[in-house]
């Protein structure tokens, strides 16, 4: 599988709630009637929120404040995450959610990641840890 992580921030004239909100009601039921031509196999979004827990981490880490959220979203391949991108309607549905992207999400501030995950606790086998590749477990 390959990855993207998109580490997002809302824009500024939105409060937390609202940011929040439009992602989880407007944003990811656009982006779920659009996976069949982005070839989308999962996207899951994590909404940040006032935890007792990320303040502590980010203190004891010296880490900038956390961002609102994260979003999700798995390909079978980087071969596939490029052919949706080469299809006239993979295109024109990225830049239906591109568009929409922008009324919540501050882009200035948000990163993007795209790789491989490597699972170190979890579905995994003790070969792992011997540095061999992962299996599944079944």
């Amino acid at each position: 599988m390959f990855k993207m992580s998109f580490a997002v921030y809302r824009r500024p004239e939105l409060t937390q709630e609202q940011f929040l909100h439009y992602w989880r009601t407007v944003h990811g039921p656009l982006a779920a009637s659009l996976a069949k031509p982005l070839r989308l196999r999962r996207y899951v979004q994590l909404h940040g929120g006032d935890y007792a827990v990320t303040k502590m981490m980010t203190a004891s880490r010296g880490c900038a404040p956390a961002h609102d959220g994260v979003c999700e979203i798995w390909w079978d391949s980087e071969a596939d995450r490029l052919a949706a991108a080469a299809t006239k309607e993979g295109q024109e549905a990225s830049l239906v959610l591109k568009a929409d992207e922008l009324k919540f999400c501050d882009m200035t501030r948000s990163t993007v990641l795209f790789g491989h995950e490597h699972v170190v606790v979890g579905d995994w086998t003790p070969a792992y840890v011997a540095g061999k590749e992962p299996v599944a477990a079944e």
